[in-house]
């Protein structure tokens, strides 16, 4: 416990086992009140019983927030104009999730007047750093307190066995549907970390999958979309406007259908272990592949490839905590800037795991050239012959370096 007197705490708050517990622990361990916070950004749970538990603890200030618009327009849409994976598969769901959290946080405890905020993130895991540092970049005065660093209540039954002690209800699931995995789920994913899964080498079990349809039981009929794009985001499916977050949720309606999205990847977290976990993420996986395909006849041949040389960058800063950082929100300037001409319509055939691009139009910023690109007689619209001296110069070095036997 910090030596300055805690008065107020803004608990970032589920109203599961986890922070039910860190909601007593708080009010006992820092005599203080504790203000409640639950963010929906499309968990696809009911939040209400987490108002009805935080009143019954006595828990006066409670926020239950909509943020879903919010966490795809300003959080999950920059990210894709960036084509952001982190080590090559990781479409970021969780990573993304926590700054916009965070930045709730960090207004409730302005509009409230708390001294303090707090989380439910253990000390071995990724989302503490994202969460304190978002906080700490967003009010570099804010103290935190984290209860997984501070108590020894650190397993299940410990948990249990405080909540029976101090009268906290815990809603006990019936066996057949409880699932053994640590879950995490927003618009953008839903994550499976430990149970099995801590062995790499075991396969996940059918039964684990929520979101998609095994590839192998997706329809046996492909199905088109077409999406359109405006400065990099996607503004309509099949012809018909939707909001971001409207997007993505049919988006991983249609790619759940059709057992798109699955990962299980081995990550090397920012703590410094590697952690395997699986994902699904149909409608992120469609965005992806469609940005890409929209980009490949709108960016210009070097701003593309340099896009692509800082996107690891740009996608380590955001799994290791740093979106409200100096240096993402310069990269993020650089990325809207190309963004400005990735206008147009992608179509795509979805078929059993697969998302296959076959077509890409745009009336205004293509650089498509047919009287150039075409095989057929050109008209004078390239002379084959500049080739010649083109090769002639690159290959300079090259024929020094040869001649020296260095090649």
């Amino acid at each position: 416990m910090p030596a300055t007197q805690i008065n107020k705490v803004v608990l970032a708050y589920s109203g599961g086992l986890d922070t039910s517990v860190i909601l007593k622990w708080l009010q006992q361990e820092y005599d203080c009140e504790v203000v409640t916070f639950t963010a929906d950004i499309g968990q696809g749970e009911e939040l209400e019983p987490a108002r009805t538990k935080a009143q019954a603890a006595g828990v006066k200030e409670i926020y239950i927030d909509d943020l879903r618009e919010e966490f795809v327009r300003d959080f999950v849409y920059p990210m894709f104009r960036a084509n952001a994976l982190y080590e090559g598969e990781y479409l970021l769901g969780t990573s993304i999730a926590r700054p916009l959290i965070a930045k709730r946080l960090v207004e409730i405890a302005r509009e409230t007047g708390a001294d303090a905020i707090s989380h439910g993130a253990t000390g071995k895991g990724n989302d503490q750093v994202r969460f304190e540092l978002g906080a700490y970049g967003l009010n570099p005065e804010i103290q935190i307190i984290a209860p997984w660093r501070e108590w020894d209540l650190l397993s299940r039954e410990k948990l249990l066995a405080y909540a029976e002690q101090h009268g906290i209800p815990v809603e006990m699931k019936r066996e057949g549907n409880k699932s053994p995995y640590s879950m995490d789920a927003n618009l953008l994913h839903i994550s499976y970390e430990g149970y099995d899964l801590e062995d790499p080498w075991v396969e996940p079990g059918a039964d684990m999958w929520r979101w998609t349809r095994d590839p192998q039981e997706a329809p046996n009929t492909p199905q088109e979309i077409e999406l359109r794009f405006e400065r990099g985001d996607i503004i309509a499916i099949d012809g018909n406007p939707m909001s971001p977050a409207q997007v993505l949720a049919e988006l991983n309606r249609i790619g759940g259908e059709h057992g798109i999205g699955r990962a299980d990847i081995v990550e090397n977290r920012y703590v410094g272990m590697k952690s395997r976990g699986c994902y699904e993420t149909p409608g992120g996986t469609i965005m992806l592949k469609a940005h890409r395909a929209m980009e490949s006849l709108t960016l210009d041949r070097e701003a593309a490839h340099l896009k692509d040389e800082l996107m690891p960058r740009y996608a380590s800063l955001i799994y290791n905590g740093y979106w409200f950082s100096p240096e993402r929100n310069m990269l993020q300037a650089a990325i809207d800037q190309t963004q400005s001409v990735v206008n147009g319509e992608v179509r795509l055939k979805l078929y059993k795991g697969n998302v296959m691009v076959t077509g890409r139009r745009s009336a205004s910023d293509s650089l498509f050239d047919t009287s150039i690109a075409t095989f057929e007689e050109d008209a004078g619209a390239y002379d084959q012959g500049d080739a010649t001296g083109f090769i002639r110069l690159n290959a300079l070095r090259l024929r020094v370096a040869g001649r020296k036997g260095r090649l």
